[in-house]
């Protein structure tokens, strides 16, 4: 016992239930990050079925940038102006899966499904920023990877 009447073994397991519970913290705020991203996610998502442009405008960060085999880093306008056309052709997405990688990171592999009755894959990779979305790589599956080249034939 030391001076104040407590064992080495009592403060050694207070200092294993301390440190259980700092991890237990941290993987919790890790789950609850994930859940977030995901919500995100599935947002971003809806919003395209929708067709709601103010939905995705709260969702980007200022200075979000998204790449393709098409495009190179484009800003939120810019991405704006070329992309957000296609939703007129989306039917729904069916997310296959969404894996978070770390804080800021996260995969996500769907189909597509369009308004003239096609449909094709991609996997996009999502940065974050916060609670926004800082920037989106997608990669398209066969060349078809966007609603009006898959309703034109190409898929």
């Amino acid at each position: 016992m030391n001076s104040n009447g407590i064992s080495r073994r009592s403060l050694i397991g207070f200092g294993a239930l301390f440190g259980t519970s700092a991890l237990l913290s941290t993987v919790r705020a890790k789950a609850d990050t994930g859940v977030l991203r995901e919500r995100i996610i599935r947002t971003w998502y809806s919003a395209w079925e929708l067709k709601d442009w103010s939905i995705p405008d709260r969702l980007l960060a200022d200075n979000f940038t998204f790449s393709s085999p098409f495009d190179d880093h484009i800003s939120k306008q810019a991405f704006h102006d070329r992309c957000w056309p296609q939703a007129a052709h989306i039917k729904h997405f069916d997310l296959e899966s969404v894996a978070a990688s770390g804080d800021s990171n996260a995969f996500v592999k769907y189909v597509c499904h369009t308004t003239k009755g096609t449909s094709f894959h991609n996997i996009e990779y999502f940065r974050f920023a916060g609670d926004r979305i800082a920037a989106i790589e997608c990669y398209f599956g066969d060349g078809s990877g966007f609603p009006t080249a898959s309703e034109s034939g190409k898929s």
